[in-house]
This record gives structure tokens, sequence and C-alpha cells, in this order.
């Protein structure tokens, strides 16, 4: 159901929910509700009085809403259905143009389309608070931005990672794997002071090939900078660099307040790190116990346990680490999830992506303070080994992709 009953300790609580949430479309202070008419009916006459009273005054003004879901009435059958509530104690005047008050009753039809009940499943009726803010998914919508690439990420996804971030006015916000600055946008949205960094000299730059359709060069001014100031939200903008987040250029201590990111996977993007022939040749003389192997290829599980590393030591006590993980789901457990002993993990949500891969939405809290013996923690970590089972995701991604067209293709024969 699109419809869902919500226990919130106060009204100011429901509203500054609502001043953050993309994924809500209003809140509403719920009178009654039933799985018939007379259900809501017999609902709303046990609803307490004195509740009711202060929003039905006869000095007040208000109107009446009527929203279905998955069915269109007529406006006859909406004037009907609002004249069958004249039992409540309405005092006030109608008012359509601005009411003090605004009632709405809702009407649950099913997800259906293909069918649709004579008779809604669920019917409620209440007294309207707040709005959500699902006026920037559009607003902010990447089809209309500046710069983008073949990752940026979708609007309302920044928006739901700036808030489990819990990104505040002031704040500062990193990102390691910055790109073309899509995740900086919504937190400098919310008022934090932003900055990221990245291997990809050109993308940091705006330099090269552009990633829109019918357009084969970047322009001049398409860059992270220009994407900001299009919201009117460059003040927020610290700054963009390029390096290497396997080999941190930051300073020791506590520097930010949220780590918002989404690594790359290695199918749109490579998974790549500084490295070169010669430092290859080195390495191989050294001894392999005290010596990292520096390659050109940065495998997923050693890209998620840096990350990790990264957070615990950098972020401020309390603040958050919000990042995309990829999984390969007939393969996924929840032992999977890369840990950290300085790190508390605090929801895990999935997106699908096709019927064999999704990607889950990590978040993930500081409650510990970083120590030098927490470095390299989780290689003592049972859960370091299989998750390097992920680092051929791309070539099990594309094995559903190949496996799915050849099924197309026999399909089609037939």
């Amino acid at each position: 159901s699109p419809f869902w009953i919500l226990n919130i300790p106060s009204e100011e609580m429901a509203r500054g929910l609502m001043k953050r949430t993309v994924c809500a479309k209003s809140i509403f202070e719920l009178w009654g509700h039933g799985r018939s008419e007379g259900e809501l009916y017999a609902s709303l006459k046990n609803y307490p009085v004195d509740k009711m009273l202060p929003y039905l005054q006869s000095d007040s003004t208000y109107k009446v809403h009527i929203h279905t879901f998955n069915k269109t009435l007529t406006q006859a059958e909406k004037i009907k259905k609002i004249d069958a509530l004249e039992f409540l104690p309405f005092k006030g005047k109608v008012n359509l143009k601005n009411p003090e008050h605004i009632f709405w009753i809702l009407e649950d039809y099913g997800t259906n389309p293909n069918n649709v009940p004579e008779e809604p499943f669920h019917l409620y009726f209440g007294r309207w608070i707040a709005d959500g803010q699902r006026e920037l998914i559009e607003s902010y919508s990447v089809k209309k931005r500046h710069f983008i690439g073949n990752t940026s990420m979708d609007a309302c996804l920044s928006f739901i990672m700036a808030n489990h971030g819990r990104v505040k006015p002031n704040d500062v916000v990193y990102d390691p794997f910055v790109g073309t600055g899509g995740l900086l946008i919504s937190s400098a949205h919310f008022g934090a002071y932003v900055c990221g960094t990245d291997i990809d000299y050109n993308t940091i730059h705006g330099l090269g090939k552009a990633s829109r359709k019918n357009q084969k060069w970047r322009g001049p001014d398409e860059n992270i900078r220009a994407n900001l100031r299009q919201y009117g939200l460059e003040k927020y903008y610290l700054d963009a660099l390029v390096a290497d987040s396997s080999r941190p250029i930051w300073r020791k201590g506590m520097l930010f307040d949220a780590i918002i990111t989404d690594p790359p996977y290695g199918i749109r993007e490579a998974t790549r790190r500084t490295g070169s022939l010669k430092e290859a040749v080195k390495s191989v003389e050294r001894s392999a116990e005290n010596h990292i192997f520096v390659s050109s290829s940065y495998h997923l599980s050693d890209i998620f346990f840096d990350l990790l590393k990264f957070a615990a030591e950098h972020l401020v006590m309390g603040g958050r680490l919000v990042y995309w993980l990829p999984i390969y789901r007939p393969e996924y457990t929840e032992e999977i999830i890369p840990r950290h002993p300085c790190l508390k993990l605090i929801s895990n949500c999935e997106q699908m992506l096709s019927r064999h891969t999704s990607r889950r939405l990590i978040t993930m809290e500081k409650v510990k303070e970083f120590k030098d013996q927490d470095e390299n923690s989780y290689l003592l970590d049972g859960q370091y080994m299989p998750y390097r089972g992920h680092n051929s995701f791309r070539e099990k991604y594309f094995s559903g992709v190949t496996k799915r067209i050849a099924k197309e293709e026999k399909d089609n024969q037939k």
C-alpha cells in the first residue's frame, strides 16, 4: 500500500520529517480509517471530539480533499463522499482557495491498474499537516543538470543518502569518489560544506568527451562548481581534488561530519588506483609480508575496506558513512557486509538492479575513537575472506546479461 500509519510523538516532529524526506508525499493526523465506508465512519465517531474541536471552530475556514490511489472519481462521486461526512461537527466556513485547515479522504484501490476494484481496500480520513519534498526530485533532476557523467546519481537517491547521513547546516561532507559531484549537491542543499576527490583528472576538471547524448565534447563551464552554481549552492563548495582514495592525502584526525559516496563497481567506470610498472617490479623484490602490491587494478574488496578504514579514522564521533555496495543476489548473506570495530551498522537497504544483482545502501555510524591498532583490523576478521568473492562482481553481472540476451534470442527464434 502507498499509505502508511506511523506513530510520531508530536506534530512538530512530523513537520521536521517532511522538511527532509523526498520519499513521502504528505503527512496527516489520522482521525479515522477502515476497510469500508461504514468502518471509516464508525472509526471517526469514536475519535475524541476534544481533539477535533480546535480545528472545527465557527471562526475558522476549511476544505475537504479526496485522493484516490489507482482510480479516478467523477466530481459527483467526490461530492457525495464529502457530503457523507456531515455527521462531523464542522462549524467553520468552507474556503476552497485559502483555508486554515485542510482535511483529506484517502482511498486505496490497490496497485494493479488492470484489475481496479469497485470499492477501495482501505479508507482514511485525517487533517493535513505538511507536504514532503518530492518537488526536489524534479528541480534537481539529472536531465536538467549542467555537468553529468555516465554514473551521475539520481536526484531522489542523492537526497535519500544525505538524509541517511543526517547532513545538517555547517557540516563538512566528503565524497572520495566524487565524479561529477551529484552527491555533493544534495548535501549542499541541506546547508553542508562539501568537497571530494577522484582519480580521474578529466572528470574533476570537466575535460574530454561528454556523456550527454548529441554532445561530443564537454564545454568550458562543465564542472562540479558549475553544477552547484546552477542551484545557488556555490558558497558551500570547498573544492574537488585529483587524488587516489587508496592513498589518503588528508592529515590524521577527525575532519568530516559525513562521508557519502558511490564507489565504482567496474561496470560503467573502471576501478583503478595509481601505480606503475616500475613500482610493480620493485614490490615483487620486497618481502610479501609487509608490502601491499600496487597495480592499476583496484579490487572491490579493497575499495570498501579502504573506505571503512578511512571513515573510521576521519569521521567525527557520531559521524556517518553512507555508501552503495554491489551484490550478486544468489550469493548474498549479511555476513559479507564489510565491518570495522569503530563503525556501527545502522541500516542496510536494497535497490534491485536486475534479477541477479542489486546494490545495498549501507549506513554506518562512528561509535569508537580510531586507534593505530584498528588500522588493519579487518585483515583478522573472518568477514574479509567471504567478501573477496565480490571482486568478480563485474563478471557475474555480465554473465546475467549474457544469459538474458541468449534467452531472448532463443525465444525470438521460436
